[in-house]
Formats: C-alpha cells, sequence, structure tokens
C-alpha cells in the first residue's frame, strides 16, 4: 500500500506541476503530461511501474472513444463512408508502402519492413484527438477529415494483427537481437494474455471468426438499442449518483471486454455503443458521468508514454533515433498533405489534416509487442521502433504549436483563408452567425432540427465551434457555397447577414433558384424591409423590433397594466405594425428618403391613429378583474 501510495503521490504531483505550465504558455495539456512522464521515467526504478500501469491508463482511450461516439448519430457516420474507405483507406495504404519500401532500400527484411509499416502507418488517436478537442478545431472540415482517419487506423488493427503471424519466416522460432531465428525458450505470458482474445478466435475456420465477429458487433448493438433505456430507468429508481456512474463505467467496460474477448479493438467497440446511445435521452448524463475518468485516465496514459521513453537507447545513437523520428514525420507528412489536396481540403484545414496525423501512435505499441511475440521482428528493432513512435508522439504538440503559427502567419500577411469545404446540409441554411443567427441556431438544433451555418466572419466561426456547434466558413452569398450547403434540398433559409447588400443579393439569388424555398430574413430597419420584401423574402425581422415590443410591454406593467393587458397591447401592436408595413411597401420608393415620400408619409399617419384606435379597443375589452389571465411575464 506504501509502494502504492508513493508512485500515486508521484504521478499526481508531475501532473499538477508540468500541466497548468503548459497550459499557460500554450503549449497545451497533452505536453504538459509528456513533460511529467520524461520527469518521471528519469527517476530511477519507475520503469516497471510505468510499463504496468500503461494497461490501466490505455483505457482512457477507450472511453474518449466511447465520448466520442456520443457525440455523433449513426446516419453522420454513414456520411462519413467516404472518408473513412477512400481518405483513411488511402493514408493507410500508401504509408505502409512507402515505410516498407524505405526500409527494404535500407536493407531491412521485406517481412520486418512490411511489419514496421503497419506499426507507422497508424496514428496517435489519444493525442490528436484530445488536442483538436482542447483547441475547439474538432468541429472543422480538417478536424473531421482526421477524426475519420483515425477511425479507420482504429479499425485497420484488427486485420494487422490478423496478418502479423503469416509474416513469421519460421513458424515455432522467434528473431534474435543479432536477426537470426532460434527457438523461444520462455513464453511471453504478458504479450500471450494481451492478445488472448484474438487467440479465441484464432484457431475457427473463416466463416467461424466472420460469424463471431459479426455476432459480438451485433449485441453490442443490440445492448445499445434495447438494454440502455430499461437500465438507466431501473438506476435511476434508486435516485443514488454513484449508480447512474456505476453504470456508466459498466456500460463501456462490458461493451470492452466483449470486443477484446472476440479479438476485436475495444476502442472500436466502445465508439460504436456510443454512436448507438447517441439520440437517447441518457446522452448528457453519461457524458457528464464519464467526462472525469476520461481525463484522469489519458493524463496518466499520455505521462506512461512519456515515462516509457528509452533515455538509454536514445543517448546510445541520439542522431540516429532523431533523424528516423523526422523522417517517419516527413514521410508522413508528404502522403498527408498529397491525399489532403486530392480530397480538396485546402488552407488551413489541409495544414490540419497534415501535421495532426504525422506521428505514430499508441496502437504501434500493440503492434511491435505482438510482432516480437511472433518472431516478426528482433527485439533490437523493436525497442528501436518503440522509441521512434514515441518520440514522434512527443513531437504532436509542437506540431499543432506549429500549425497555429501557420495559422496566425497568414491571418496577419492579410491572406484570405479558403472556404471550408461543406461536407455536412441540413433542412435550415443559416447564413450569418452573429448574435442574431447564434440564437436562432440554438433554438433549431434544440428542437432537434439540422442546421448548416454559413458565415464569412472566421473569428465567429471559431468562436461557435469552441461550444461544439458545426459550421462552415464562406461567403454566403457565393453560389457554389449555396449549392454545397444543400439549397436545392433546403426547405428554410434564414438570412442573418450583417452586410444589407449581401443580405438582399442572398435573398434575390436564393428566390430566383427556388422559388418555393421559405426565406426568413433579418432587417436592419424599415426601408431594409421594403428591400428584402421586394427581393423576395417570406418573412422579414427587424432585428430590434421584437426587443423593442418587450421592453414597451414591461414599460406598462410598470405603469400599473396587469401582466394579460400589457401582452394583449403589445400582440395587438405586433399585428397591427405588420399589417401596415405590407402597406406601406407598396408605397416604398427605392432611393427616395421615407420623408420625402408624401404618399407614405400621409399613408404612416393614417396607420399611426388606426392603431391607436386599436390599442384602445384592445384595453376596453379587458377582464373586469386586473388580474386576469395570466398573461406572459418577463424575461
Amino acid at each position: 500500500m506504501a509502494e502504492a501510495l508513493l508512485l500515486g503521490t508521484i504521478y499526481l504531483g508531475a501532473a499538477v506541476l508540468a500541466v497548468p505550465i503548459a497550459a499557460r504558455l500554450g503549449l497545451g495539456s497533452v505536453l504538459g503530461y509528456l513533460l511529467a512522464g520524461i520527469a518521471i521515467g528519469l527517476i530511477p526504478g519507475l520503469g516497471a511501474e510505468t510499463r504496468e500501469l500503461q494497461h490501466v491508463a490505455e483505457f482512457g482511450v477507450v472511453v474518449l472513444l466511447f465520448l466520442i461516439g456520443l457525440e455523433m448519430e449513426p446516419r453522420a457516420l454513414w456520411d462519413m463512408r467516404h472518408k473513412l474507405l477512400g481518405l483513411g483507406g488511402l493514408q493507410i495504404g500508401l504509408t505502409i508502402l512507402a515505410v516498407s519500401a524505405a526500409l527494404i532500400a535500407l536493407g531491412e527484411a521485406w517481412r520486418a519492413a512490411l511489419a514496421l509499416g503497419f506499426v507507422f502507418s497508424l496514428s496517435s488517436t489519444a493525442i490528436v484527438l484530445q488536442t483538436l478537442t482542447e483547441k475547439g478545431l474538432m468541429r472543422t472540415h480538417g478536424g473531421r477529415s482526421t477524426f475519420a482517419v483515425l477511425l479507420t487506423q482504429d479499425i485497420a488493427v484488427i486485420p494487422m494483427l490478423a496478418a502479423l503471424p503469416l509474416l513469421v519466416a519460421a513458424p515455432g522460432f522467434v528473431a534474435a537481437p543479432d536477426g537470426s531465428l532460434v527457438r523461444p525458450e520462455v513464453e511471453d505470458h504478458g504479450a500471450e494474455a494481451a492478445h488472448h482474445g484474438a487467440a479465441l478466435i484464432a484457431d475457427l475456420p473463416g466463416w467461424g471468426v466472420t460469424l463471431v465477429t459479426l455476432g459480438a458487433v451485433g449485441l453490442v448493438i443490440a445492448l445499445g438499442i434495447f438494454g440502455a433505456r430499461p437500465a438507466f430507468r431501473h438506476i435511476q429508481q434508486a435516485r443514488l449518483r454513484e449508480m447512474n456512474t456505476a453504470l456508466a463505467l459498466l456500460f463501456v467496460v462490458g461493451t470492452a471486454a466483449i470486443m477484446s474477448l472476440v479479438g476485436l479493438s475495444p476502442a472500436l467497440g466502445t465508439f460504436l455503443a456510443g454512436v448507438m446511445l447517441a439520440n437517447t435521452e441518457f446522452r448528457h448524463e453519461l457524458e457528464s458521468d464519464l467526462e472525469p475518468f476520461k481525463g484522469l485516465l489519458l493524463g496518466l496514459f499520455f505521462i506512461t508514454v512519456g515515462a516509457g521513453i528509452d533515455f538509454d537507447l536514445l543517448t546510445d545513437a541520439p542522431l540516429r533515433i532523431l533523424a528516423l523520428t523526422a523522417a517517419l514525420l516527413l514521410v508522413k507528412g508528404v502522403i498527408l498533405f498529397l491525399l489532403g489536396t486530392v480530397f480538396q481540403l485546402r488552407g488551413r484545414d489541409r495544414w490540419l489534416f497534415t501535421l495532426g496525423l504525422a506521428q505514430a501512435g499508441e496502437f504501434g505499441f500493440v503492434l511491435l509487442s505482438f510482432s516480437t511475440q511472433q518472431g516478426v521482428l528482433p527485439q533490437a528493432t523493436a525497442d528501436e521502433a518503440l522509441l521512434v513512435v514515441a518520440m514522434s508522439m512527443l513531437a504532436t504538440p509542437l506540431l499543432f504549436i506549429l500549425y497555429g503559427w501557420l495559422h496566425r502567419r497568414d491571418e496577419a500577411r492579410g491572406h484570405e483563408a479558403e472556404p471550408d469545404q461543406i461536407d455536412e446540409t441540413g433542412n435550415v441554411i443559416i447564413a450569418g452567425i452573429g448574435r442574431f443567427g447564434q440564437v436562432v441556431n440554438r433554438l433549431v438544433q434544440g428542437a432537434g432540427f439540422k442546421t448548416t451555418v454559413l458565415d464569412n466572419n472566421l473569428s465567429a466561426i471559431e468562436t461557435i465551434r469552441a461550444f461544439g456547434y458545426t459550421a462552415f466558413y464562406g461567403d454566403p452569398t457565393r453560389p457554389d457555397l449555396l449549392h454545397a450547403a444543400g439549397i436545392e434540398t433546403a426547405r428554410v433559409l434564414v438570412v442573418a447577414l450583417d452586410d444589407r447588400d449581401a443580405a438582399l443579393r442572398l435573398v434575390r439569388y436564393a428566390r430566383r433558384i427556388r422559388p418555393d424555398l421559405h426565406i426568413i430574413a433579418r432587417a436592419r430597419d424599415r426601408t431594409h424591409v421594403f428591400e428584402l420584401n421586394r427581393a423576395g423574402a417570406d418573412q422579414i425581422v427587424r432585428e430590434v423590433f421584437d426587443s423593442s415590443l418587450r421592453a414597451g410591454r414591461y414599460v406598462l406593467e410598470t405603469m400599473g397594466l396587469s401582466d394579460w393587458e400589457a401582452s394583449q397591447i403589445e400582440m395587438a401592436f405586433y399585428h397591427a405594425d405588420r399589417a401596415a408595413m405590407k402597406d406601406l411597401a407598396e408605397l416604398w420608393q427605392p432611393g427616395v428618403p421615407l420623408s420625402k415620400n408624401p404618399a407614405y408619409v400621409e399613408r404612416a399617419k393614417e396607420v399611426d391613429r388606426a392603431l391607436e384606435t386599436a390599442l384602445a379597443e384592445t384595453l376596453d375589452k379587458r377582464p373586469a378583474r386586473r388580474d386576469g389571465p395570466g398573461g406572459r411575464s418577463g424575461g
């Protein structure tokens, strides 16, 4: 117990010291955890404990994938299929080919080169997703493309584990440090236990493996659809907060266990379970219960990565290790940049995609351990590759800092950012995400309807993304962006642009190409109302009209009218003004000030007299009791 408490004190103390300093310096929490791990790794005697803790810490990746799944819908996952198969599949395939070819050219045996190609084709799901979330980049086009590749890599781990035993040159032998093949005298029970699930189905025929795999996936889906709601209702009857947390952990741990038993990736299984629960009423409760565990376990995982760096090997051949790490980052970076160009990622999105995925990942540790156990790689080669993986992961936060510097440099030089590629559409398009558009978007999305948000204000887009909303940067008046946003199939267009001329152009164009589209537009003033009306808007909202009515109602209540009376007068004024606006629109003359239009002025006076009469009649109809039917109250 004393040793465990001492170890916990060391790890927590290092994290508490390093992470806030790194975050304050703008380096991010991930680099802080890695630096804390490096400091711990320099303490003699902690290496063995670190390796044992890493198995526990890897559960943080499992929880992270589950929480990400909770934020997605099955339909959204289906919409990503082209990126999963195209972008993700090409990244893995091209990286394996490039790394394997380079290693063979350096004299490595083709079997070992291919195994190392598997290892280095993967990226760090934990570090990249944590950093994307921290920096509010997950909702960008580059962030979603990065996530699609990471998800494809997690899926690819399964066939890689199945293929590694096929690379053994002589069954029953393992590779010695010098590369020769010898019979193993001592079995690695730790590695055998780690891959026990894969061994359970290894002896089955091909059709048996397929049935078991499909059965496990089907069981996870069935538990998510049919088991979650009854279980949560049963637990909530106990009215104990800790039982909700226990059930959330049980769901994640149980799903991971099912996947592990059949040799599948636990992280992939829990991601699928999260997707199944994304549309349930327990989604937010699950997120709040598991968020603390995710943060703690991921932090512990990053610390173990830093502590696991073999500094003895690094000091023995520093130039070789650093050169191999730089070569890996360069090769993967070139492939990613080219793929980003082919798949139409532009500007900052392409740099985010390239720099975010250039490293190797935590699943490389699993593949290296399995490769040495199966005799595919000599231990010396595996140790060197393990150090390259860890060093590349350590460089990842620095690559994100480089991305931020490139982004700020382009902004400082006045370079106009490339518009986002719109890959998600909804039935409601909101053009403009300022104060007005944000409220409309939150209301519509909160009611369960999907929106497509466009704005040419990059800071506004980045702000709303930081709060978890998807938005696309680009000029909403551009026809190509409107068509990409789904103007042909949308039911409603909300025009909330600050630029009144741009709003008019957008309404005219949308009405011309979609006579049936319902257009709701924000107006600056009365003149803008008339302009939007002629441009073809169905409903026009003056930006301060409703708030002015609310303020006027508060005045009436303060002066002694009841809530109901003030509400009735407010509604009467609203309907009278709306009707009058249609009449006045017929008399409005473009380019002529309203006060210089005699017919308009005369009609406006008539409208005001009619309005006074209508309000007086409303007061005459009030109930006998001043505290009549409860009207709307302020808010």
